[in-house]
């Protein structure tokens, strides 16, 4: 009996010895699991304009988004593949000079100016809202493999949250008035956001000429969001270089996303001659 007690006793702390070892490999595993998961979260990129985190590599980084889609934008236009349309009419824009400019932001891919409710275009008799408008330096889309300095996006989005572009690309020349007053807000550094609140006619952005290319395609920025509708004004306005020079201060350099594969889309245009 004694040698029973007495082997009992020796056996107990081998026992538990065996059954903290099994109780402490989930808990043990379970840091390593948590450990991993922050080495991830650290070692995750975001989508910038160059190098390995550049357009060419977005579907890798932003794997949930549509940046490897069949339809995809920025386009090169060509006037000779581009399709008349006689059913295409000007564009119905509604854009009032009373509508604020709420703030601007450097979201440290573009400078943004939000606007407040008012400003619309109709499509189809659908309304689409005007969010924002932001810039891209050099433009995003050519024409006939022509780069402009400057194309400034105009972003609508309707009821059900389909989106419709409007690009105004800009050339080197004559200053521009409305421009000047934007670039009164400016410098805001990257992540700034600064209130404006202050009355902003719309109109005077846009060129004379309501000449225009339109085409089904997508946001120019992660998360590629397709079936976007654009139109891209023909005619670019005129802004002076030091306008350019300082967007070009806050902007990244070549904020712009390359041409993309237009796979079989067709390029329509309308024109009032």
């Amino acid at each position: 009996m004694k040698n029973r007690i007495l082997f009992s006793i020796l056996l107990m702390p081998i026992i538990f010895s065996c059954k903290n070892k099994q109780e402490n490999k989930p808990l043990d595993h379970g840091v390593n699991i948590e450990n991993h998961t922050l080495v991830h979260q650290k070692e995750k990129k975001h989508w910038t304009y160059e190098g390995e985190t550049g357009p060419e590599h977005w579907i890798e980084i932003e794997k949930e988004s549509e940046c490897d889609g069949k339809r995809q934008s920025p386009i090169n236009i060509i006037d000779i593949d581009v399709q008349d349309d006689n059913l295409l009419k000007p564009l119905d824009t509604h854009y009032s000079r009373n509508v604020k400019i709420h703030e601007v932001t450097n979201n440290g891919h573009t400078i943004q100016y939000n606007f407040e409710k008012g400003d619309f275009i109709l499509l189809n008799n659908e309304k689409y809202e005007l969010r924002q408008i932001h810039f891209h330096e050099a433009s995003e889309h050519t024409i006939n493999g022509i780069r402009y300095p400057l194309e400034m996006h105009l972003v609508h989005i309707n009821k059900d949250n389909k989106i419709a572009v409007l690009a105004v690309l800009a050339k080197e020349g004559v200053s521009s008035e409305p421009f000047t007053f934007l670039e009164k807000y400016l410098p805001v550094k990257n992540g700034e956001t600064k209130l404006i609140n202050s009355k902003f006619d719309l109109n005077l952005s846009l060129p004379k000429s309501k000449d225009y290319y339109t085409y089904s395609g997508s946001l120019t920025t992660p998360p590629c969001t397709q079936n976007v509708a654009w139109f891209i004004y023909k005619t670019p306005i005129t802004i002076s270089v030091g306008q350019v020079k300082e967007l070009q201060k806050l902007l990244p350099i070549n904020n712009y996303r390359n041409e993309q594969s237009i796979n079989g889309r067709i390029v329509k245009q309308y024109s009032s001659s």
